[in-house]
């Protein structure tokens, strides 16, 4: 399945979490957000599960998830791996607290797109979702390279498998560019960034494109500036 498409510009986001407060005050600022629009909100993972499903086969589904990870029932990293199983093209971004670096690693093994900080500012979590949106990986900074660190990766040797090519694709990936913007960086097209970036998953023995950015943030690699 496709990525669902922003109609009139606007990105539908669903939220969940298991505090009232929490979602009712992320619809009250997202819904002044003028490119998007606030489909829903769940308290539980597995009502988030079905209902997210139903709108994906009603042909309404959310562009990004906002899941908070520590819920009663079915909690967040099952929820995640449950959306990102049924529902390809949704993003789900993890919503957590700086002490759950353990939950944050379930998410994004479970397919979450990225994380982010429960106290980050509001415009933070708005770019969070434009990134996701775009098919990039927001990664709060002020833990991505504790996450690193504790991420089960493999190991230099891997890294020397890469081509030259592919070694720039993933310190790209490593910045948080999506296959267009690593495509126009690189001179070549979507389609071989895309290429570029099955192989080096392949050859690294990862799963996500979020998984390859941490195993190159946990190899030193240096992040690229951003694009012109």
């Amino acid at each position: 399945m496709t990525a669902p498409r922003s109609e009139g510009g606007h990105i539908r986001v669903y939220l969940v979490d298991d505090h009232a407060m929490v979602r009712r005050g992320l619809r009250s600022y997202l819904e002044f957000v003028e490119d998007m629009e606030v489909v829903g909100e769940a308290a539980d993972g597995q009502t988030a599960v079905d209902v997210v499903s139903a709108l994906v086969a009603d042909g309404r589904a959310p562009h990004v998830v906002l899941m908070d990870l520590l819920m009663p029932g079915t909690d967040g990293v099952t929820a995640t791996r449950l959306l990102t199983q049924r529902c390809a093209g949704v993003a789900v971004v993890a919503m957590t607290s700086y002490s759950e670096v353990d939950r944050i690693r379930g998410a994004l093994e479970a397919g979450a797109a990225g994380y982010l900080l429960k106290d980050a500012e509001a415009e933070d979590v708005v770019d969070g979702i434009r990134k996701a949106h775009r098919g990039e990986m927001p990664l709060g900074p002020a833990i991505s390279r504790q996450l690193a660190h504790a991420f089960s990766a493999p190991g230099r040797t891997a890294l020397d498998t890469l081509t030259a090519r592919e070694h720039e694709v993933l310190v790209l990936l490593a910045s948080g560019l999506s296959n267009r913007e690593i495509a126009h960086r690189l001179a070549i097209s979507e389609r071989t960034a895309r290429t570029h970036v099955s192989s080096i998953l392949d050859k690294l023995g990862l799963r996500s494109r979020t998984q390859a950015a941490l195993y190159a943030i946990q190899q030193g690699l240096e992040p690229a500036s951003p694009p012109p």
